[in-house]
């Protein structure tokens, strides 16, 4: 069995962050402080030799990830492996909307007002249920077509032919890792605090199962 050593970073700071929209497959630039996001992740992995890295086919992604492996000191990959099923949530009509109008659409149905109220109820996975049934054009991704789209990633990394404890280096986005730490952290880490732009969470990939090992350094 493969154990494959994850480093996932979130991305740094875009436009839509500070505006506080939902940002799935939508995108915005990385800010200056994104951009200083991206360099302080690589500082902190420059001496960590990565054989694979991972990301979205969003330019958000894509220049933090881009960032980080062109200041690695340890003869790491020089580009990732990009593909959509590393995406953010699909959000559908609410991509670029201001978050907390969104998740009030979401919830209230139900007598819940914040994402926060609904993840503390119930889960990440019931607040992307409920934001597809509010959704009008019904494009929003509920938790199954997440997962399954998601599962394609993971199965992406497992079967890059990476060797044994092999360093892994994956971008990915805020809900995305928050859904990781809810599936995979067996409730050990608190998910309704979102992870920081630029931060780090560690865990280990086998063929099976994945473990979270830290959240949101």
């Amino acid at each position: 069995m493969t154990k494959l050593n994850i480093y996932l970073v979130r991305h740094g700071q875009t436009f839509f962050n500070i505006y506080n929209k939902l940002q799935g497959w939508s995108n915005s630039p990385l800010t200056s402080k994104g951009k200083e996001d991206a360099k302080l992740a690589g500082e902190k992995l420059q001496n960590i030799h990565f054989d694979g890295a991972f990301c979205s086919d969003t330019t958000r992604a894509i220049e933090t990830i881009q960032t980080i492996l062109n200041m690695n000191r340890r003869n790491s990959v020089k580009q990732p492996i990009t593909a959509p099923y590393f995406r953010e949530e699909f959000y559908g009509s609410y991509e670029g909307i201001n978050m907390d109008v969104a998740w009030y659409n979401a919830g209230a149905p139900h007598g819940l007002k914040t994402f926060h109220d609904i993840v503390v109820k119930y889960s990440i996975g019931r607040a992307k249920d409920w934001l597809k049934e509010a959704d009008p054009f019904h494009d929003a991704e509920n938790n199954e077509e997440y997962w399954q789209r998601l599962d394609k990633g993971l199965a992406l990394i497992r079967n890059a032919d990476l060797p044994d404890n092999a360093n892994v280096l994956w971008v990915s986005h805020g809900n995305t890792l928050l859904s990781l730490v809810e599936r995979f952290g067996h409730g050990k880490y608190d998910v309704t605090v979102r992870p920081d732009n630029g931060s780090l969470t560690t865990a280990v990939l086998t063929d099976k199962d994945m473990q979270i090992l830290e959240y949101n350094k």
